[in-house]
């Protein structure tokens, strides 16, 4: 086979990233190492940045999303019973979506299969070779058969453990990271959420985030020790822990009901520099994994699409090769902003392992501050909404 670039990885970023050379008329062959069913079956992040809908807009598949997406004016953030409202559209004029991921993936392939875009799944032992020259192959097992690929460019949308990242020599790379000492048990409820907008708690009892999928379609997290193992959490346990870590009135508000899904997500800041070797570019979690804290993981994934999508066309297209070569500086500019965003959030509303008695303190000052402030709120709102791309 021959294409201009090949993309691995078929999730929400890869599929994108082909939708919009697609409709440039630039081809592509997509690889995704599992089952289309598999990758719609993800359960993943639902908060939509104002550049993320635009973007999706742009590639034409931003329609089911404006109908049935939940637009998101502010939320909240509390500690123990204070409130504070942080209100995004009356502090800088923007909102965010309440959209999941594995919404915005079914859009895509539907979009992808109208445009007959190539979508390999279920391919084995992908291998990139010569990703540092101008003629990179990029070959795979599909059904027990070695087959190849010829192209311009290869984009490594594949994740964070995928091999795009690795195939870049070490030599060649410096990463950086930070492990949190917990992780987020999170189920889904067929319930009513408990508040219209999202609630970010801090507490004696530890983390909690109250979200939704829809009306009806509530999504809940509380923060769990790093070596808490998800069967041991019944349903009873995690109600019962999650009003421990809400605000009185919103705790008493709460519906409960059976999960209908259950899983524990752990946290990690993580940055692979640079973003291109050759002909190879890394586009989101292949590059960068951030605590979900902040609602960036989706939404940095984008903006690298963004900034590569351009990149790509004006190379194939106009022989303009200053995009492709400031790829990596422009896309690491905004990553290591939003890595700073989803560190302090975290920072800001965990309970730390063996803490002093100085952090609790510093939280509630930092709510306070919040409440006090309108110039930390717009900060935040800022941040929270997304960054110019």
């Amino acid at each position: 086979m021959k294409t201009e670039v090949v993309i691995i990885g078929g999730g929400p970023s890869g599929l994108l990233l082909s939708q919009l050379l697609n409709d440039a008329g630039v081809s592509t062959v997509v690889l995704e190492r599992t089952t289309r069913e598999h990758v719609l079956s993800r359960i993943r992040a639902g908060v939509l940045e104002d550049g993320t809908m635009n973007l999706l807009r742009h590639a034409g598949v931003g329609a089911r999303m404006d109908q049935q997406g939940l637009p998101h004016k502010g939320c909240y953030l509390t500690d123990n019973d204070l409130m504070v409202h942080i209100d995004f559209h009356k502090l800088i004029g923007k909102k965010v979506m309440v959209y999941g991921q594995t919404e915005v993936t079914r859009d895509l392939y539907d979009a992808q299969d109208r445009m007959g875009t190539t979508i390999i799944h279920e391919v084995e032992d992908v291998v990139i070779d010569g990703a540092d020259s101008n003629a990179p192959t990029v070959s795979f097992t599909k059904d027990g058969q070695r087959q190849e690929i010829s192209c311009t460019y290869v984009a490594g949308c594949d994740g964070f453990h995928g091999v795009s990242r690795a195939t870049i020599p070490a030599t060649k790379r410096r990463e950086f990271e930070r492990v949190y000492p917990f992780g987020w048990l999170g189920i889904l409820s067929r319930t009513k959420p408990v508040n219209d907008e999202l609630i970010y708690a801090s507490s004696a009892h530890g983390f909690a985030l109250a979200s939704m999928r829809s009306a009806s379609l509530s999504r809940y997290y509380i923060q769990v020790s790093s070596t808490e193992k998800v069967e041991d959490w019944s349903d009873d346990r995690f109600w019962e822990a999650l009003k421990q870590r809400l605000p009185r009135p919103v705790s008493e508000a709460l519906v409960t009901g059976p999960s209908i899904e259950k899983s524990i997500a752990p946290l990690r800041s993580f940055v692979s520099e640079p973003l291109r070797w050759g002909n190879l570019f890394l586009v989101g979690d292949a590059a960068h994994i951030v605590p979900p804290t902040g609602a960036k993981g989706l939404n940095l994934a984008v903006s690298d699409v963004f900034y590569l999508h351009d990149a790509l066309i004006a190379a194939l297209k106009r022989g303009d090769h200053s995009g492709v070569d400031g790829y990596s500086a422009h896309a690491l500019s905004r990553i290591w902003k939003a890595m700073r965003f989803s560190w302090q959030m975290t920072t800001m509303l965990h309970q730390f392992e063996g803490e002093d008695s100085f952090a609790p303190q510093m939280r509630r000052a930092s709510l306070a501050h919040l409440a006090q402030s309108e110039t930390a709120r717009r900060d935040l709102a800022e941040n929270y909404t997304g960054l110019p791309f």
